[in-house]
């Protein structure tokens, strides 16, 4: 038993004793009490040092949430590496990483949890400065509410346009305009006023309706916890206060139709078949009928299964598993919904895009597109307007880069499920990958699918490619040469062709040069314009394999990229990867075209393997040296390769 200090007794002469079983029940107690409340995520955002991270360890501080040993690490810390002058650098509770303290500023998200009477909240420290925007969206992704910091002796800046800008693109419906450092510009009503004015002038502009303005000293706690007599013509109300009382909307997202990602089958054993994932909007009750998609197969729900045991009801934001009445087709990526009011599936859409890395967009190039649980190939066309967001104007532009808004038409390899983002955020909502880096490239919203991809419709024929290829007695391939300009590709293709000639099969040779004076003609050297000149020779290469043919091609293609993009457009076995590796400096010596020549002096840009990288294949099907084998001896070798 522990004694408990009580008011009006002596601890040793007349102690109170506190049983293990007590403690059980208070501890049940509390957190009994805390899952009634309501959670908040919000994030703090805005220009570098107008105290996001301040304002975060002030909240943390007030509410109690610090332990005594961290206090004293934070005093300890202040004196320190503390910017305030010896006092309390409430900032060090959030910069936790050498850098930030180090430099003063906020590099990544900080994430941190606190609860006051009312409601929990999970707050995001998102940092300010423009190369760190990236950071800033992914904190922004799962807000409820963004308090916009603003340095009173500043005002509005470009940082403050852009996160407000993002906010407002990211769905997040509460706003709270935090004026932070009025103690530093004298808590002057009138400087609050002014940037509360030019900061609604903005926000209408964007779509922004409604905000709070509060004006705060993050460093002292005025308004922060309580209405501060340093500004008694501020009527409230005070942060915490607007915190703990925002409507967080709950209700509308319960009355959308019902959809549910499933992010996982459930099978523990041959009797049990579940499909788990959280509720994005609506709700459902056993016996509600319901569509898979995007099989559009219909069916029953059975059970609503949780550990804590079935359910008769789930709603918005709660996760479980759903058992259905038949054995219907349904996988991870698939979207249960309600029968009467299913959402779509397209593979064209046009989207908001923004650019989160540090290489530029690169139009044309697959990349991977995740949406919810769902991951297909997904290519981006050049923008058709970046947005300005100082001005709000819509700039012509052929990428983004870096931080880069803009809207863009993108297509995918399927058919995916989704909603506007506008509607659904869950459904909504993604993210671009690197297929080679893994790296996420770019968040997005999707608008609308594009008519033409419910318009546009493959119309079956009644001869098959099997049929055409026996036909000619042969198997249809794609033997797609690569490697540096000077190799040796169309030399040896061009001996491959003629030997399967002579052979009696029917082929068709498509030179990288060749293909530049008609059907290319309109693409130069870019890098995006490489990307498109591969991808129209693979649309071509495969319309020739349904035909029956053997294809040739010869390209440097030398992005892994684009290789793997029209290797993906083939059933599995008929592209065949041959690299004609041969080392730059050979190749420089043959130089038949006096290409190198033009390129070391400066005459021809975005040459391959000079200004230009070349990704050589690291599995190819078929790998020539033609530093020890001749192309009479290549050729062989590859139709050996080809017939078996």
């Amino acid at each position: 038993m522990v004694p408990l200090p009580v008011p009006g007794r002596n601890l040793v002469t007349d102690p109170v004793y506190v049983t293990d079983a007590l403690i059980a029940e208070d501890i049940d107690a509390y957190l009994a009490s805390h899952e009634q409340k309501s959670l908040l995520r919000f994030i703090t955002c805005g220009s570098v040092d107008d105290g996001k991270s301040t304002l975060i360890g002030r909240l943390l501080y007030d509410s109690k949430m610090i332990f005594e040993d961290q206090l004293a690490a934070l005093e300890a810390d202040s004196k320190r590496v503390g910017t305030q002058g010896g006092e309390i650098d409430f900032a060090l509770l959030v910069d936790g990483l050498a850098a930030e303290r180090e430099q003063g500023i906020t590099i990544d998200v900080a994430y941190r949890f606190f609860t006051t009477g009312k409601r929990k909240f999970i707050v995001a420290d998102t940092p300010g400065h423009e190369q760190y925007t990236r950071n800033m969206v992914t904190g922004a992704s799962t807000a409820d509410l963004a308090v916009i910091l603003i340095d009173a002796r500043k005002g509005v800046l470009t940082q403050t346009r852009r996160h407000s800008f993002l906010a407002h693109l990211l769905g997040i419906r509460h706003i709270v305009l935090a004026v932070n450092k009025m103690d530093l510009v004298g808590y002057d009503k009138g400087v609050f006023e002014r940037i509360v004015l030019a900061y609604r002038a903005f926000a209408s502009e964007i779509g922004i309706t409604h905000f709070t303005p509060i004006p705060i000293s993050g460093f002292r706690g005025d308004n922060i916890t309580a209405l501060s007599p340093n500004t008694p013509w501020f009527k409230g109300p005070a942060l915490i206060e607007h915190l703990e009382n925002v409507d967080l909307g709950a209700r509308v997202e319960e009355a959308k139709p019902f959809r549910m990602p499933v992010q996982w089958v459930n099978r523990p054993n041959l009797d049990f078949r579940g499909f788990a994932g959280q509720v994005a909007s609506g709700r459902i009750a056993p016996g509600d009928p319901v569509r898979i998609l995007p099989s559009g197969k219909t069916t029953s729900v059975a059970r609503i299964v949780t550990l804590n045991g079935d359910l008769d009801e789930a709603v918005a934001g709660q996760s479980v598993t759903l058992t259905l009445a038949d054995e219907v087709d349904c996988s991870r990526g698939d979207v249960i919904a309600a029968a009467a009011a299913p959402p779509e599936a397209a593979d064209r859409f046009e989207a908001t895009l923004v650019w989160m890395a540090d290489e530029a967009m690169i139009p044309g190039r697959g990349y991977w597109l995740k949406l919810g649980a769902q991951t297909v190939s997904a290519t981006v066309q050049a923008p058709k307007y970046e947005i300005n967001v100082n001005t709000l104007d819509h700039l012509a532009a052929k990428t983004l880069d870096l931080n880069g808004i803009g809207v863009v038409e993108l297509s995918t390899d399927k058919p995916i499920v989704f909603e506007a983002y506008a509607d659904n955020h869950a459904l909504g909502g993604f993210i671009l990958i690197d297929k080679l880096t893994n790296a996420t490239v770019g968040a997005g919203m999707l608008h609308f699918s594009l008519r033409r991809a419910q318009n546009v419709h493959w119309q079956a024929t009644d001869i098959s490619r099997e049929a055409r290829a026996d036909l000619k007695n042969q198997k249809p391939a794609l033997l797609w040469f690569t490697g540096l300009s000077g190799s040796g590709k169309s030399t040896i293709a061009n001996l491959v062709e003629k030997k399967l000639f002579r052979m009696n099969r029917h082929s068709f040779l498509l030179d990288g040069d060749n293909v530049r004076h008609g059907l290319n003609k309109d693409l130069g050297f870019t890098e995006a314009d490489r990307i498109e000149n591969i991808r129209r020779v693979g649309e071509v290469a495969k319309l020739m394999t349904d035909a029956g043919l053997i294809v040739i091609t010869a390209f440097i293609s030398p992005f892994k990229a684009e290789r793997d993009m029209v290797r993906a457009m083939l059933p599995e076995g008929e592209f065949l990867e041959i690299f004609i590796d041969t080392p730059l400096e050979e190749a420089e010596r043959r130089d038949v075209k006096g290409l190198y020549k033009k390129a070391r002096s400066g005459q021809l840009k975005n040459f391959t393997g000079i200004d230009s990288p070349y990704e050589a294949p690291e599995n190819p099907e078929i790998r020539i040296d033609t530093t020890t084998m001749t192309a009479e001896a290549a050729a062989d070798l590859i139709v050996d390769r080809l017939l078996g």
